[in-house]
Parts: structure tokens; sequence; C-alpha cells
């Protein structure tokens, strides 16, 4: 039976554990033996054996299980999504792998291996035994599929950002971790799932999306460790990375055009450690003909700005409703910032939902801005 929210709790340890490189051996597209959970038994010490052992009985257990990440993914909620669809097909076990309407994946993404197991969410069992989240920080990003949450029998929740509060029956989250794909990778040792070049693919698109191609804060030579024995089962990094970083239309040029033309620098914000923020309305997008994904990696642009430490990218997904991308250069912990208007994620990138005018979000930004410590 599943507990009641109040009783849930999230199981973390919060005991630092450093891997060595010599943790997991790095081995072959021709030799891949099964990993052992021995070979890296948890990856900071952020969840408990506990949480892993029970979790690893349901997965195994005879259940309906169904897996889901949020609304709109983007590399990391897929691909780890992904690569534990093919482990536990591996291991003969069925799943159902899905996400929200609109259910349609970014260009970027419609080549990753394992997407032959993706149903639309119309299509999803409705009361699942096991359900299991990926990158998901809290229900609501669920969308369409967030019902699944009180239906299912258990939830598992697989994820790394610091500000999730733990809303699944057993709860795998590894706030130290650079990517949802670490704990996955890590998931995926303890079931003695094989290593090979389709989970490695889906594992190392998630790794490099959500470390801004191994550029962010929160890599670390376990990181790379990682992307090593993903290599070594014989994926191509140079056209993983064309397909993530390298292929757009040119409308989409004409597009980041526009939201870059229109980039706003605000000194003061924020105590004076500034911030510079752009928009990009659904006008804009059927004037150029193209998707909101062309617009993912905007922030990250404007967050190499000097002259402040903030970026913001405000994306309107109706009438009077905006995604709200935020990206700091280290002083501002855009993590509590975006906590205070209803998001969450990580100190150096996050976001939440802004309803209303576009001017009263900016305002309702600053004035949180205004309330968050600045560190030096």
């Amino acid at each position: 039976m599943k507990p009641s929210a109040a009783s849930r709790t999230v199981l973390r340890s919060g005991r630092p554990h450093r891997r060595t490189a010599t943790t997991r051996p790095v081995y072959g597209p021709d030799v891949q033996p099964s990993r052992s959970a021995a070979d890296g038994a948890g990856i900071t010490g952020a969840i408990t054996e506990d949480a892993w052992d029970r979790a690893l009985t349901l997965l195994r257990g005879d259940s309906k299980i169904v897996l889901a990440c949020h609304l709109n993914p983007d590399g990391d909620a897929l691909g780890s999504m992904l690569a534990t669809g093919l482990g536990l097909r591996q291991l003969g076990i069925s799943v159902q792998a899905s996400f929200s309407n609109p259910f349609r994946l970014p260009q970027s993404l419609t080549q990753l291996a394992g997407r032959e197991l993706l149903v639309p969410p119309e299509q999803v069992v409705a009361e699942p035994d096991v359900l299991v989240t990926f990158d998901t920080g809290s229900v609501d990003r669920l969308g369409d599929l967030a019902p699944l949450v009180a239906a299912a029998g258990d939830v598992i929740v697989v994820d790394h950002h610091i500000t999730n509060g733990g809303f699944g029956t057993h709860n795998l989250i590894d706030p130290q971790a650079a990517a949802t794909a670490v704990v996955v990778d890590d998931l995926l040792a303890r079931l003695g799932v094989r290593l090979d070049a389709a989970i490695a693919e889906c594992l190392y698109v998630g790794l490099s999306t959500d470390t801004a191609s191994f550029r962010g804060a929160a890599t670390s030579p376990s990181t790379h460790e990682l992307a090593a024995r993903l290599l070594a089962t014989g994926i191509r990094p140079d056209e993983i990375s064309r397909r993530l970083y390298d292929a757009r239309p040119v409308r989409s040029l004409h597009l980041l055009a526009d939201v870059l033309g229109r980039v706003v620098l605000e000194p003061g914000a924020a105590g004076g450690a500034g911030l510079s923020w752009s928009y990009v309305t659904q006008d804009d997008l059927a004037r150029h003909g193209v998707g909101m994904e062309w617009v993912e990696g905007v922030v990250d642009m404007i967050r190499g700005a000097e002259e402040s430490t903030v970026a913001m990218v405000a994306k309107q997904t109706g009438p009077g409703e905006w995604s709200i991308s935020l990206r700091s250069r280290g002083p501002v912990d855009v993590g509590a910032l975006s906590v205070r208007l209803g998001g969450g994620g990580h100190r150096l990138a996050a976001g939440f939902t802004g309803r209303g005018p576009l001017e009263g979000v900016v305002d309702a930004l600053r004035t949180a801005l205004d309330a968050v410590p600045v560190t030096s």
C-alpha cells in the first residue's frame, strides 16, 4: 500500500562518497560483461542501500510498469527513461514509456535508441503497479501523466534535482549527480543489465545535454569516467553531438536572431549582480515556422553576457502562460529563486512556469531576485 504524502520520506543519507577511476571497468564493444553493483555502490552516497533494494525488488517483480518523464522532454529526461526501458527489456521485463502531450520529440532526439518503446499518454495503462519517473522535479511536471502518481501501486522517483521533495513511495534522488542519467547508470548496474551501445547512447545523450557538453560545474572526474565507459561500447560522440547541437534549419537561425536581438540588460537587478533576459512568443514561432525546441539553448548564450550573472528566457507556451528558463554564473542560486516562484532546479540552472502578462512575470522575477542572497 502506498503511504500518504505526509508519510513519504526522501531517502538521502547525505554521506559523501568519491569514486575513483578504477571503480568500474572500461570495456569495449566486443566484450561487455554485466556490470556489478559492487563496482559502483552508490554514486555519492546520497541514496541509501535500503532505497536501492526496495526499488530493485519492485522492478524485478511481476508487475505492470510504466516509465514517465517530464513534459517537453530534454535529452536527460528522455535518455534516462529509454535507457531504463531498454535495460528492463534486456531482462525480459516489459514496460510502457511515455510523456505528456504534446507527444512529439524534438528533432534532435528523433533518432535516439529505444524510441520504439514510447507510447502516447492516452495508451498508458491507467493503474500501473509501478510508476517510475525520470528527471521530474514535481508531480505537475508530468502533465497529462500526473494522475498516475496517485493511481500507481508504487512510485519510484529517479532524479538529481535538489529541489525535488520526493513525491514517490521510493525516491532515488542524488542532487550531486551531474545528470539523472548518472543515477540510471547505477540503477542498471544494480539490476545486472549489460551495457550495450543502445543503452550507452541514451545515457550519453543525458550526460552530454545536462552538463552542457561537459562544461557545467557539476562535471567531475566520475562524469568523464562514465562517459569513457559509454564511449567504449562503440557509440559515436561526433554523430550524437551533431544531432544534438549542430543540425538545425536556417529558419531557426532567423528566430534565434529575433530572440537575441531583443535581449534586455538590467545591471542593477539582484543587488547589482545583473539580469539579462529575452522572450519568444507563439507568434514568433508561427512567423518562422519552427517549434520551441530551437530556442532551448538560447538561455545559455545569454548567460555569457559579461554585464550580468543571471540569464532568463521566457517562452510562451499558451495564452498568458510562460515557461521560464534561468541560468546563473554563480553568485545567484536560481534553484532557490525558482522555488520561490513555484518551480525548481539546480543552483546554476532552473525554471518555473509564469502566468499572466509577460511584464507581470518579469516583475515577479525581479522581486524574487531581490530576496535571494547574492554570494561573492
